[in-house]
């Protein structure tokens, strides 16, 4: 596939794939098009066995926002039907596919990342953001609500009021604040932010990857579990993560007082 609103670049010694918002001059607003071409990379980093994905955007803009009006389709417009049909056909599909991800997710967030842009950044395991990021929930300046899962992610992230302080406000939260909620990973020096994602996309590509994407969805949908049912989702994890061939080499290692070397298998 020619990507028109991304690039992918994937590193086969590495195998950490780069997915770059690539609509720099429009601030990498996201039009429907940018989400499916963001799901079909996504399916391209995974079949090309990447162990780890990044997201950054291209200038000075992680992404700012959706933009139902770009990409291909120019008459979709800004209407409620039309942004119920892109929600459903583009945006929550791409939402849904980074949810589930059986690999880690960094997010390297430069200037601005709001709406859906906003939620993109959130999605990463890792969140990086600049000292020039911000988050922006703005749905409410124009008459919107959040979408892109954020009434369904900020709660659980930051809690509620502070969830109603992003939504009901519409107030920009800088990395900062961010990092001070307990929103973000990191905040790091606009100069070295791709460097430290990228340093740390390749640190989690090289572990046990097979037993980090577990981790990765029992911390998800154990949001939504009792205790008892979280319980035993980790040991159906645990079951899945022994019987893998990282569990196998992590084990020989440690008898041997070796570093082990972990395949993702």
């Amino acid at each position: 596939m020619d990507y028109e609103t991304i690039r992918l670049a994937i590193d086969e010694d590495t195998h950490v794939a780069v997915i770059t918002l690539d609509r720099p001059e429009r601030l990498n607003a996201a039009p429907p098009q940018m989400a499916e071409e963001i799901v079909h990379a996504l399916d391209a980093a995974l079949a090309h066995r990447a162990r780890a994905i990044m997201i950054t955007g291209e200038g000075r803009a992680f992404c700012s926002g959706a933009d139902l009006a770009g990409g291909r389709d120019r008459s979709a417009g800004m209407g409620g039907d039309a942004a119920h049909a892109s929600l459903t056909n583009s945006y929550n599909p791409m939402m849904q596919k980074l949810a589930e991800l059986p690999v880690p997710l960094i997010t390297a967030v430069n200037g601005p990342a709001a709406g859906i842009g906003c939620s993109i950044a959130l999605s990463g395991d890792f969140v990086l953001a600049g000292r020039s990021a911000y988050f922006l929930q703005a749905f409410v300046n124009i008459g919107l609500v959040p979408d892109g899962g954020a009434s369904w992610t900020l709660p659980r992230l930051i809690g509620k009021a502070r969830a109603f302080e992003m939504m009901m406000l519409g107030e920009k939260i800088d990395a900062a604040k961010a990092l001070d909620w307990g929103m973000i990973y990191a905040v790091i020096d606009d100069a070295s932010l791709v460097a430290e994602a990228t340093a740390l996309a390749q640190r989690l590509a090289k572990g046990p990857t097979k037993a980090l994407g577990l981790m990765r969805r029992c911390a998800t949908e154990n949001l939504d579990r009792d205790f008892a049912g979280a319980m035993a989702a980790e040991a159906d994890a645990q079951r899945d993560a022994g019987n893998s061939e990282d569990a196998r080499a992590g084990a020989i290692a440690f008898l041997k007082k070796e570093k082990p070397a972990f395949s993702g298998r």
